[in-house]
């Protein structure tokens, strides 16, 4: 206990200046009690009486020294005296995250259950509700890009315009480009720690006004980190290659091609980390990898806490003058000093 009040320290130590009081007070209560000293009277009663007379006299003051005891209890409380207790990896807020998926028609391949789209999005809700205390916005892209939701903290309204998402919704195709740039655009000015990207896709580059690697280049420029991640078996998978006239899909197996190399040059370029799923397991735990990965990057080690010390003073402080009270109408009350 006595070890952890040594390392105590107040938030307003100028207060402490109240404490010459006491030595002032002090120095008053004897020059007043000297000057009344020639008149003190001891009624009769024997040498035993005078004895006990004379200790309940030395006693008396006391009743000062508890008052005065309290004065520096009140004081030291008042200065707010705090421990400070060091945590150890506490995470920060403000975190920017934002959301690019592929929504081209490849993203309806059955090599994911149901398929790859919708894979995608019930792991993105899931890596969302681990990330309770971080803005997270979503941008979407094929053959274009646009922004499905801002950047926000309101989760809520977030998951609500994922659910949304579906393929048809742009003109088709894979703007890789188009893609991060619109997501680099969101994060850009946005307030934070840490702005990263998580783009997804599950082809090759083939359209779009936006070169990926320019995009790349921006998203270094701003501090934005972009971990990208390729979807799609290896070999071969059941994907859509035409639509009937009742405008039902056509399925056939075919090759699986993910442009990795520009994925990989990505994320080098902007600090972030490549991934490829090939099954819908595996990109749980890449969704499950990138949560971990920057929940380490946004603990700080030794935040001071700071701890108030001052209610046990307060408590000392009614400690004395209760004392004081109880002795001053019981053992002092017909005491005449």
């Amino acid at each position: 206990m006595m070890n952890e009040w040594s390392h105590i320290t107040f938030m307003y130590p100028w207060v402490l200046f109240g404490l010459f009081l006491i030595p002032l007070l002090v120095i008053w209560y004897g020059y007043r009690y000297l000057k009344r000293l020639p008149l003190l009277r001891f009624s009769g009663g024997g040498e035993m009486a005078g004895n006990l007379r004379s200790f309940r006299t030395r006693a008396y003051h006391s009743l000062f020294a508890l008052r005065m005891l309290a004065l520096a209890a009140i004081v030291t409380a008042l200065a707010r005296p705090v421990l400070p207790q060091y945590e150890s990896e506490v995470e920060t807020k403000g975190i920017n995250i934002v959301l690019a998926l592929d929504v081209s028609s490849s993203m309806l391949a059955r090599d994911f259950k149901p398929n790859r789209l919708e894979a995608a999005k019930e792991l993105a809700k899931e890596f969302i509700s681990e990330r309770e205390n971080d803005r997270i916005g979503l941008v979407v892209f094929a053959g274009e890009a646009f922004t499905q939701c801002p950047v926000t903290i309101d989760h809520k309204v977030l998951l609500n315009l994922l659910d949304e998402i579906k393929t048809g919704m742009l003109e088709d195709g894979t703007a890789i480009g188009s893609g991060l740039g619109t997501a680099v655009n969101r994060l850009k000015d946005s307030e934070g720690n840490s702005k990263v990207v998580i783009l997804l896709t599950d082809g090759v580059n083939n359209s779009g006004e936006i070169d990926p690697v320019t995009a790349a280049e921006l998203a270094v420029n701003y501090g934005i980190r972009v971990y990208t991640i390729g979807v799609g078996s290896a070999g071969k998978a059941l994907s859509p290659v035409a639509k009937r006239p009742d405008g039902s899909l056509v399925f056939d197996y075919v090759k699986v091609e993910i442009d990795e190399d520009l994925l990989k040059e990505i994320a080098d370029m902007t600090g972030g980390q490549y991934f490829r799923a090939t099954n819908k397991e595996s990109l749980r735990e890449i969704y499950r990898e990138i949560d971990r990965m920057e929940k380490s990057r946004v603990q700080v080690s030794s935040i001071p806490r700071p701890i108030d010390k001052f209610h046990a003073l307060l408590w000392l402080a009614l400690l004395f003058l209760g004392l004081e009270l109880l002795l001053r109408f019981t053992w002092f009350r017909t005491f005449t000093s």
